[in-house]
């Protein structure tokens, strides 16, 4: 961990010292030899943060290296931000002459420099105890541990072949030890065996299978082929008629969550052991994972990965691969941790990518232990012990009831850079103002789980110029955030969830945002006289976004949306129709690297506005509006483009659906209406989109009384899930509904077809045992 601290501060160093060069002044050379003296460090740490477990002189060498990145990161974030304080009080006294400037920043300076030779010489004599205590042979003596361990992984990991008997007796002995202690947690696992065909999978797999001593071992056992074309219902029966006794008339009329809840409910507490074969693809697991009983599913801690890539950027623990996105880069760690069992899957995307991940209790105790060791962060889960005395990053699980945090923490946890709280409190106003004192130089400020009361951050709150990530998550709790906020000029990423919240239009000036994700909060109107005093102010400044999700208003005006051209999410709730402008949609035209997107349109608009405002576009869009249709999406362009758009979800009237297959997104997997009040059947024409899996029609998205699937060959192949929900004038199950082989699940919510569905079990018969297996 020691060489990840150097590795950060190294590469932020550089950064500082070309992008503000001007400031360092004088001291510049010192922050070079800092810099070189890094680099030198970064490379003996490299071998030594492993060594450290079986040397005990490494351990408070490498200590000694961390405290002094630490000290000098510190010393440097601090003079950042006294010359920040420095330029806001000479902004207010702007009659002083230049050389006055100069001798009121002579101090700083002086300081800087002082401290920053302090610091190198503090290195320069951590450096010369390798030889003074016998440390020069660390790196050699630490290779050959590494190439010991990599020989110990080698081992685990024989190649198997079918025809080698000895090599199948020593894959079968790993393969069981692997069963045998992982049944021992208590909690459902997984142990894979990968590789092409005919080396000789399946044969190791029955070798273990059938010995004695693990059938012995476990409750109830069960083998399935799997093969390239999957049916879960199939799966989960063929487990059920293992372990467990179906009757005919089950084994008939069971659907996949009938099956999946009896099969679920049986195993129980048992110990099982379920082999299956001839697997194509990590989306049978996906699909088939819930059904199986995890008894420490609470011992689980899950997180979402979204969250988890954000906060990474934020502490700067990815480095750069040439012109590549940080998220992508974050997101191929993941897959590593993945790969390396460190972390596990609990849900995917649509898209098939990471939705959430968990990491086991016994690992994630191992993990806070060597953190705790380590000095990187400390999770604090008991109110009436002391908090540490110097810490960086620290996590409160337990509720603080009458505590208050900024009475926890000393006056030396000043260096305190991320604040994670989950203890469902808020922080008052008055907490504020102390804890400020511990928190001036923080980067990470996460507030998750938060009871509803809202938190109302103060005035001054823009001081914290080194803030990179700010989290408060609720459900329409009220944040109220400072104009000062304005002054954020590192933040990354800003996340109030689902609060509300009316947010500065200083919010415009942080240009190296790039997630935004506060769909029920506004952004408030710039004045004319703020605009002839600072300039006007607008999202086209904020060309790093890649993820944006706000309330509408008139920050939506003007084609500044179009130059947002990074974004893949884009999620706007109650938008005006005093919006929709010719250059709203080709803004919407121009963002071709979405791949998400969410619109949602206020209604209940006059004739009379409507004609207004979207006069000049009637002739441009042939938009037709009488008195019987308030059409608010009439401007929409073709998503011809949009390559990676996979997720679209529109409310508001629409006249029609598009009858061109060119309008849509041409690898479309979920489309959602809501509130179009379509008159004409719309499977008409959604039966022409090849790829769609998921369909939902919400609340008035189709007011007509006939609804018809067309069973035609390729016509909606890739449809799983089929929602409609309160469609209440169609009265009959869609025609052609049950000829869809595909279909997987069913939702009829708030719909009239009921008095359809009860005939259709009255009648029994091939039809029922259809609709049966998909409802849900």
């Amino acid at each position: 961990m020691a060489e990840g601290t150097v590795t950060f501060f190294a590469e932020k160093l550089s950064n500082l010292i070309l992008q503000q060069a001007s400031v360092f002044g004088e001291v510049e050379g010192q922050m070079k030899l800092l810099r070189n003296e890094l680099e030198w460090m970064r490379l003996f740490l490299r071998d030594a943060d492993s060594k450290r477990v079986y040397d005990e002189r490494v351990k408070p060498w490498v200590n000694q290296i961390r405290s002094a990145t630490h000290e000098a990161e510190d010393v440097i974030d601090e003079f950042i931000l006294n010359m920040d304080h420095r330029k806001r009080r000479l902004n207010t006294l702007k009659f002083l002459p230049t050389c006055v400037g100069m001798v009121d920043k002579l101090p700083f300076i002086h300081q800087l420099d002082s401290r920053v030779k302090d610091i190198n010489a503090m290195i320069g004599a951590i450096m010369a105890n390798r030889s003074k205590y016998g440390l020069e042979d660390l790196t050699a003596s630490s290779s050959s541990t590494a190439d010991q361990a990599v020989s110990h992984k080698e081992k685990r990991a024989p190649v198997v072949e079918e025809s080698d008997v000895v090599g199948i007796d020593d894959g079968a002995k790993k393969v069981k030890q692997m069963l045998m202690m992982k049944v021992e947690t208590s909690t459902r696992s997984v142990v894979s065996i990968v590789g092409m065909g005919g080396l000789g999978k399946t044969t190791l797999a029955k070798k273990v299978y059938n010995q004695r001593v693990v059938q012995g071992h476990f409750d109830c056992k069960a083998w399935v082929y799997v093969s390239q074309e999957f049916r879960a219902r199939e799966i989960l029966l063929a487990i059920a008629l293992q372990v467990m006794s179906v009757s005919d008339e089950e084994k008939k009329e069971m659907g996949e969550d009938e099956i999946g809840k009896k099969l679920c409910g049986y195993l129980g507490e048992k110990k099982y052991l379920v082999v299956m074969d001839d697997v194509w693809s990590s989306e049978v697991w996906s699909r088939l994972q819930p059904h199986f009983p995890d008894q420490a599913k609470d011992g689980n801690s899950e997180i979402d990965a979204w969250d988890l890539i954000k906060l990474w950027l934020a502490e700067g623990f990815i480095h750069r691969r040439g012109k590549e996105r940080p998220e992508d880069i974050a997101e191929d760690y993941m897959h590593e941790l993945i790969h390396r069992s460190l972390i596990q899957v609990a849900d995917r995307r649509l898209d098939g990518r990471v939705k959430s991940c968990r990491i086991h209790d016994l690992l994630r105790d191992l993990a806070v232990s060597e953190a705790k060791d380590a000095h990187f962060f400390e999770v604090h889960e008991n109110m009436d012990s002391t908090f540490p005395i110097s810490i960086r990053r620290l996590v409160i699980q337990q509720n603080l009831i009458n505590h208050d945090i900024s009475q926890c923490l000393h006056d030396s946890s000043s260096q305190l850079r991320t604040l994670v709280s989950f203890s469902g409190s808020t922080i008052g106003k008055k907490s504020w103002g102390s804890l400020q004192e511990h928190i001036k130089l923080l980067t990470v400020l996460n507030l998750s789980e938060e009871e509803v009361g809202g938190h109302v951050l103060p005035w001054d709150f823009g001081q914290l110029i080194h803030l990179k990530f700010l989290c408060i998550k609720g459900f329409r709790s009220h944040v109220k955030l400072p104009s000062s906020i304005g002054r954020l000029v590192n933040l990354q990423s800003l996340d109030l969830e689902l609060n509300d919240c009316n947010i500065p239009h200083s919010i415009w000036k942080l240009k190296k945002l790039r997630h935004l994700e506060c769909l029920c909060s506004k952004v408030s109107s710039q004045s004319q006289i703020n605009k002839c005093v600072n300039g006007c102010l607008g999202m086209e400044q904020l060309t790093n976004l890649q993820t944006l999700a706000l309330t509408g208003g008139s920050w939506l005006e003007g084609d500044g949306l179009g130059k947002l051209t990074q974004l893949r999410s884009l999620k706007l709730s109650q938008c005006s129709i005093s919006y929709l402008k010719t250059e709203f949609f080709e803004s919407i035209a121009k963002l071709t690297a979405l791949e998400i997107l969410n619109l949602s349109f206020m209604k209940g608009h006059t004739k009379k506005i409507l004609e207004n405002r979207l006069g000049s576009m009637r002739e441009k869009k042939n938009v037709t509006i009488d008195h019987h249709t308030q059409t608010l999406l009439p401007g929409l362009m073709p998503f011809s483009h949009h390559a990676y758009l996979y997720d679209l979800s529109l409310n508001g009237m629409l006249e029609k659906l598009s009858e061109q297959i060119e309008f849509y997104p041409p690898k479309l997997l979920r489309l959602a209406l809501w509130g179009c009040k379509l008159i004409d059947d719309p499977m008409m024409i959604l039966k022409k989109l090849p790829s769609l899996r998921i369909l939902l029609l919400g609340y008035n998205a189709y007011v007509g009384e006939k609804m018809e699937l067309i069973v035609e060959r390729r016509a909606m192949s890739s449809l799983k899930t089929l929602d409609i929900w309160s469609c209440n004038k169609m009265e009959k199950l869609p025609h052609g509904l049950l000829e869809q082989t595909n279909l997987e699940k069913l939702s009829l919510q708030g719909s009239s077809c009921h008095k359809s569905i009860k005939e259709i079990e009255e009648a029994g018969g091939e039809d029922w045992d259809k609709l049966r297996k998909i409802m849900c």
